[in-house]
């Protein structure tokens, strides 16, 4: 089972349909150690636009932002290795923003755990109240002569 996920994660399509093996190229940009310029990167999502995901979209967003995140957590590390000052190469602000997401999404799950919960609750007070009423027998009045 655990054998067909990895083979899932670890392979890539080509262009021709044929799968290349993935390797620790998925760990740094464009295939270098440590980016010689940089690229324009977009803003971190919003809690509204998550609001409106699938659970299956908020799924797939989390691991691309989690895989980005050791992307530059790999980049952090190689510049270290090297001795390249933070000062000339700092990705403080996309690891913000992955955060930032990750943290959003997890707020947006925590929302729908929090409403599906209360929804539960409601349905089994709704059928309780639905079978004590069914229960009840209709109390005729006595003749009073």
């Amino acid at each position: 089972m655990f054998g067909a996920i990895t083979r899932q994660l670890s392979t890539r399509r080509t262009a021709q349909g044929r799968f290349l093996a993935r390797g620790f190229e998925e760990f740094f940009e464009k295939q270098q150690r440590v980016p010689t310029e940089r690229d324009p990167t977009g803003r971190a999502w919003s809690a509204s636009e998550l609001r409106q995901k699938s659970w299956e979209d908020l799924q797939k967003l989390w691991y691309i932002v989690l895989k980005e995140r050791n992307l530059l957590a790999s980049q952090k590390v190689e510049c270290r290795r090297l001795g390249i000052i933070p000062a000339f190469f700092s990705n403080k602000g996309r690891v913000l923003k992955c955060r930032k997401t990750m943290a959003r999404i997890k707020t947006v799950l925590n929302e729908r755990q929090i409403a599906w919960a209360a929804a539960q609750k409601n349905a089994k007070v709704h059928s309780r109240q639905e079978q004590s009423s069914q229960e009840q027998p209709s109390q005729e009045q006595p003749n009073q002569e």
